[in-house]
């Protein structure tokens, strides 16, 4: 509030959500790989995801309407902080050569994303029985944010570490 120079308590930007989607694309194939999918995110964030299918039909790809094509979790109040708490503070450092995210990551309403490149930092996963691979979108939605400075600085006291521009 100082720092924006707000007055109204409501006006002060908030966590509203995290959604963490891990898209599948080999679950066409096979549906044991999307369901392997969902149970290690589920084993991530603490709750059951649920499946996404296709809503349209993609030649290209070879994909057609209804088949699983990945997963998602909407995360809210303490599950939200709880993963948020681990990811920070835990996943994050696992990972080799981290210098921080990205701090130019946000859309235009201060919506963050994360993309990870595979699910064995989260502690939760034995790096033993992962069969292959994947990788997740993490996305922190927050309201009143109005632009990018407020977010940035919202998460910056979440302890987000972001990356300096030096390196």
């Amino acid at each position: 509030m100082e720092k924006f120079q707000l007055k109204n308590k409501l006006a002060v930007p908030r966590l509203e959500k995290i959604v963490v989607n891990m898209g599948v694309g080999e679950g066409i194939q096979d549906i044991k790989i999307a369901e392997k999918a969902m149970d290690e995110l589920g084993q991530i964030t603490g709750q059951r995801p649920i499946l996404r299918r296709a809503k349209k039909a993609i030649a290209n790809f070879k994909i057609r309407e209804g088949l699983p094509v990945g997963c998602k979790v909407t995360l809210r109040r303490a599950v939200m902080y709880e993963f948020m708490d681990r990811l920070l503070n835990v996943a994050l450092p696992r990972i080799r050569d981290f210098r921080g995210v990205s701090a130019g990551s946000f859309d235009k309403e201060g919506n963050y994303s994360l993309g990870l490149s595979e699910q064995g930092i989260f502690p939760e996963i034995e790096y033993d029985k992962i069969g292959r691979t994947q990788g997740m979108d993490i996305t922190f939605v927050l309201r009143n944010a109005k632009n990018k400075e407020r977010a940035r600085e919202l998460l910056k006291l979440f302890g987000m570490p972001f990356a300096t521009k030096e390196q």
